[in-house]
């Protein structure tokens, strides 16, 4: 097997340098680039050395020979493109040879950008070759197709890390895992890549490898992207933490890499493999891709492949949150599929369905009847108890919360992303959150659905109630004004309301009365699991 030298020349070192202050300040001029949670994620493996060979984000010539042949122009094998994708609009505002700032969220100074090139990619042959046309709906792939439509290739001038407070104990960067290997000089390291919890056959196979070959084993973590209020993230954690604890005999290390995964199949685990290497592991256990379509590249790899022990029962195919609904069915799991502890960890991360906050989405043209449904949703899970329940009406919200936003397309988008992020800290916090807005754009709805769904429950309710009957009823005057001219960009009449395509539950307020269209919003959320019959 070919050797990959990895030197510790290759990490970034943040020691105290009295020129870097002064840059700083001179860094208030330039132009900045507020980096997406994947792009930070990117910028930190490569400032650590975890993307060695590559110290920058791509250029054009490597790109297109990464996606087509998974090399770069230099003949270096690498699997992945790795490229800073950013509107068209920041894109045009540059020129050549200038340097511009790149911060974090908040606006801190992670580095500098010296831009040599730029390039519209071909994002569906990317998509193509790259993830697979079948994941492309997939958050962690559609992110890199959403957040820019032009790339740019230049120089990186680390200023700084992005802070962690979390596991401060498990985050070392590759050089420090390659020092601290170095110490038991000549003892093989066996990387594992966990991409849910550790369960037992997983973890004996793990240790009986480690044993075969009087190796060390590296438990790395791929964690970028979460977020402190992520309890499965936690969960995961402390998950490895129990599965580690079984064998003291066995030397195992956990460690946290802040990398983003991309759902590239084959072409990311191979990256997993290169990283592993790069933190100086000599074997890589192959999860999830089988070991015989890896083991092709393990010259290029520098790492030998290690088959992942075969699944002993179905179970093992279950992710952490199937796993848990499964628990919560009372189904049985077998006494030696996993550790007891891993096992309540996963319980109490994924709650049953009963026990998580959710909402209830109303939406519909004006006069529909949600505002109506809404407060006899309200009242019938008040009169039930034991949940905070929280009506974000549409007028209630534009009164409180929007009232500098107008009625044009993009205010209505803002105003219905607010209801949506309130709802979400609330379905977060496990409370019922009711909202009743017109919402008549399915693209933001969408966006809703995602923010809320990641939280919890997210129930769409279409107030399907015909425009005639809605302007029948028409209690504020709005559609006499709309008609008249005198009101412009009124949703139904001069401006669509789009119909949703899906919705968990369509009501026609027409022919029925409140109490039977709530008793169907109810029947819903029985059959949905989110109450009690």
């Amino acid at each position: 097997m070919r050797n990959c030298k990895i030197t510790d020349e290759l990490v970034v070192d943040f020691q105290a340098d009295t020129g870097i202050n002064a840059f700083k300040v001179q860094t208030q001029a330039m132009k900045s680039w507020a980096m997406t949670a994947r792009q930070i994620c990117d910028l930190e493996m490569l400032l650590t050395g975890a993307f060695a060979p590559l110290a920058n984000f791509m250029g054009e010539a490597d790109y297109h020979s990464v996606v087509e042949n998974m090399h770069l122009t230099n003949g270096q094998f690498w699997p992945v493109p790795i490229a800073l994708d950013v509107s068209k609009t920041f894109a045009d505002s540059l020129n050549l040879g200038e340097t511009i700032a790149l911060r974090d969220e908040e606006g801190v100074l992670l580095a500098t950008f010296l831009l040599e090139e730029r390039w519209l990619p071909d994002k569906t042959q990317e998509a193509h070759l790259v993830y697979g046309t079948e994941n492309m709906d997939h958050p962690d792939v559609g992110d890199l197709f959403r957040s820019g439509d032009v790339y740019l290739g230049g120089q990186l001038q680390a200023m700084g890390l992005p802070t962690h407070h979390d596991y401060l104990q498990y985050r070392q960067t590759p050089a420090q895992l390659r020092r601290h290997f170095r110490i038991n000089a000549g003892v093989p390291v066996i990387a594992l890549q966990p991409q849910q919890a550790i369960h037992r056959a997983q973890w004996e196979a793990a240790c009986q490898y480690a044993q075969k070959h009087n190796a060390g084993l590296l438990v790395q973590c791929m964690v970028g992207r979460a977020q402190p209020e992520d309890k499965s993230y936690f969960a995961r954690i402390r998950c490895h933490e129990h599965s580690l604890q079984q064998s003291p005999e066995q030397a195992a290390q956990l460690n946290l890499l802040n990398h983003a995964t991309r759902k590239a199949g084959t072409r990311e685990t191979l990256l997993n493999a290169l990283i592993s290497r790069n933190c100086g592991c000599t074997h890589f256990i192959a999860s999830p891709e089988p070991a015989d379509v890896l083991q092709k590249y393990q010259e290029k790899l520098g790492v030998c492949i290690l088959p992942a022990p075969a699944p002993q029962t179905y179970l093992l195919a279950l992710s952490d949150a199937e796993l848990s609904r499964h628990l919560h069915a009372d189904l049985p799991v077998p006494d030696d599929f996993s550790f007891p502890e891993v096992l309540a960890e996963i319980r109490s991360a994924y709650p049953s369905r009963n026990q998580q906050g959710f909402a209830v989405f109303f939406t519909g043209l004006s006069g529909s009847g949600k505002s109506t449904m809404a407060n006899a949703l309200l009242v019938k899970l008040m009169e039930m108890g034991g949940r905070t329940i929280t009506l974000l009406d549409g007028d209630v919200v534009r009164k409180h919360l929007s009232s500098e936003l107008n009625f044009s397309k993009e205010h209505r988008d803002i105003n219905i992303r607010r209801i949506g992020f309130v709802a979400s800290e609330i379905v977060k916090n496990g409370g019922i959150a009711i909202c009743a807005p017109i919402a008549p754009y399915s693209s933001v709805r969408r966006e809703v659905r995602e923010m809320i769904s990641s939280k919890g429950g997210f129930i769409e309710v279409h107030v399907s109630t015909p425009l005639a009957e809605c302007e029948k009823r028409d209690r504020k005057g709005l559609y006499a004004k709309a008609r008249a001219g005198l009101l412009k960009g009124f949703t139904g009449i001069d401006d669509p309301y789009e119909i949703p395509e899906n919705p968990e539950l369509r009501l026609d307020t027409s022919n029925q009365s409140p109490a039977e269209c709530t008793g169907q919003v109810l029947r819903t959320l029985v059959q949905l699991g989110y109450i009690e019959p």
